[in-house]
């Protein structure tokens, strides 16, 4: 068999190119110190391989969302203890304003002067950030303030109920934040209470305020819980002389409890057993226009008719939803006569009236409610005696109803929030005048108060023990988070780094190869006729 030249190079070039590239990639496995540089020197161990990478890179990253976890939970355990060791202040000055015998006037003004800056303390405490800006009690709405209001104008929650979780396995998620209205607001209260607020739809300006209140008579109070109260601003016309007043009503049934009050901005107002106060300057609601139909409005008045029996005629009035059935049942010579006639209680007109809120005079029809009205369902005598079109229909047009001003309300609730227990114990000391009934109220508010107050600390430990568990769950996680990477970098290091003593062994054995193919496609290319001659 003949072997011609051009084979006898190729198969020099293919030999000694396959042992140069055999030894150039043990090179490169001997300076990354990587056994398995592409998945095709071992597809099973790449697949391992990148299998214990993604789980160590995952690892790595629970790692990280528990050091955050934790800082979040240590944030807050230290914001707690220092709201504990606040509630435990004002409790000792709780129990020394009890000694009612003997603390003068001046003494609870001081008393609640240091509960006034304990106050503000609380609430920067609660209002409290982390290194991101984050207020570590808003629950989800952790970018806004979620604690503000005064004292003087009650105090809210803008935050909301969540909490904010943060995943540190495979399977386990942690709260890293806990709301501010589980821990601090909704507290239960020692005896029935209120929370008051102003409506945000109200339109003064600066914003009229309402105080945080105090129940002043509990077994009152008790009868008419749980319903809540409106205060409703009227018109400065429904009271006389003219001026700024308002209606307490039952929320919701719309009763009135008191009615056309006169208004005094920081004056006390008592109200089924519940006393506070309104201060700024609300804005007053607008008066209603009477609606009215005159006779004669739609044609001219003739007169007289009887309508005695059997000439009983009759007419409509509907006011919203109601419909009455009015009777013309005497002799008509003028307008008196019909006033008296639609006004009569022996025809059951008078009651009808009442019940539609019209009234009718020697002019016509009125409405002072400012409700717009319509008569109907009446005949050509009808029409002629009253010159109102009731055969086609004749509405007022002309009324406008009251529009209410600025609202503020008083709910009822079984809950208490802290900051309005700290403001209920000192207003309760800054109204103390001395006498036997202010001693008396003094009494039962700081009684409450210290029920409260320990109710408000029996809040902060019992989330204080779940901060402990969920520190216990942060550090066995990261413990076994430490023991599963050490394993995974174990295995990972058997499949993928390479033995360098079999690597260096297997190198010196490729270049021999290699040295040996050089050399011996030397030798052979000189093997031809040429060479002889």
């Amino acid at each position: 068999m003949r072997i011609s030249s051009l084979q006898i190079f190729n198969i020099a070039n293919k030999g000694i190119a396959d042992a140069n590239e055999s030894m150039i990639h043990t090179q490169a496995q001997l300076s990354s110190g990587v056994r398995v540089l592409n998945p095709s020197d071992d597809p099973v161990a790449s697949t391992k391989i990148m299998q214990l990478t993604n789980d160590i890179a995952n690892i790595s990253q629970y790692r990280r969302n528990i050091d955050i976890a934790e800082n979040n939970l240590v944030l807050e355990e230290s914001n707690l203890k220092s709201v504990g060791n606040l509630l435990q202040r004002i409790q000792e000055l709780a129990v020394q304003a009890g000694n009612t015998a003997t603390l003068s006037t001046n003494e609870y003004r001081a008393l609640s002067s240091e509960v006034d800056a304990r106050l503000d303390e609380l609430r920067n405490l609660l209002n409290s950030q982390n290194a991101n800006g984050d207020y570590i009690f808003g629950g989800y709405k952790s970018r806004g303030e979620p604690f503000s209001g005064t004292a003087a104008s009650g105090f809210t929650y803008a935050g909301d109920d969540g909490q904010q979780f943060i995943k540190i396995s495979n399977n386990t998620t942690i709260a890293s934040s806990d709301s501010g209205k589980e821990i601090f607001v909704n507290i239960e209260s020692a005896h029935n209470t209120v929370h008051s607020y102003a409506s945000p739809a109200n339109k003064s300006d600066p914003p009229a305020g309402i105080s945080v209140g105090q129940v002043v008579d509990q077994e009152l109070f008790d009868t008419f819980y749980p319903e809540d109260m409106v205060v409703t601003f009227n018109a400065d016309n429904a009271v006389v002389p003219a001026g700024k007043n308002y209606t307490v009503s039952e929320r919701s049934t719309g009763r009135i409890i008191t009615a056309n009050q006169p208004y005094s901005a920081g004056s006390n107002i008592e109200v089924s057993g519940v006393s506070f106060r309104i201060t700024g300057q609300p804005v007053s609601g607008d008066p209603s226009v009477t609606a009215t139909r005159p006779f004669g409005i739609d044609g001219p008045v003739v007169f007289p008719f009887d309508f005695t029996p059997p000439a009983d005629e009759t007419f409509t009035l509907r006011v919203g939803g109601r419909t009455e059935t009015m009777v013309l049942d005497g002799n008509v010579t003028n307008t008196t006569d019909l006033a008296a006639i639609l006004n009569s209680g022996v025809n059951g007109n008078a009651a009808k009236l009442a019940a539609l809120g019209i009234t009718v005079d020697n002019t016509g029809f009125s409405s002072a409610s400012g409700i717009n009205f319509s008569i109907a369902s009446g005949s050509g005598n009808v029409d002629s005696v009253m010159g109102i079109n009731s055969l086609a229909g004749s509405t007022s047009n002309d009324g406008v109803r009251e529009t209410p001003g600025d609202r503020l309300f008083i709910d009822s609730s079984n809950k208490q929030d802290v900051l309005t227990t700290m403001a209920r114990f000192s207003e309760g000391m800054k109204d103390y005048d001395g006498s036997a009934e202010s001693r008396e109220r003094l009494e039962e508010i700081i009684a409450t108060s210290i029920l409260n107050l320990k109710n408000s600390q029996t809040s902060i430990l019992d989330i204080t023990s779940k901060l402990g568990a969920r520190f216990n769950t942060l550090e066995s996680t990261r413990d076994l988070h430490l023991d599963s990477e050490l394993v995974m970098k174990d295995v990972l290091a058997e499949l993928r780094d390479v033995d360098y003593a079999e690597a260096a062994t297997r190198l010196s054995a490729q270049t021999m190869v290699l040295q040996a193919a050089q050399s011996s496609f030397i030798r052979v290319s000189q093997l031809n006729l040429f060479s002889q001659l």
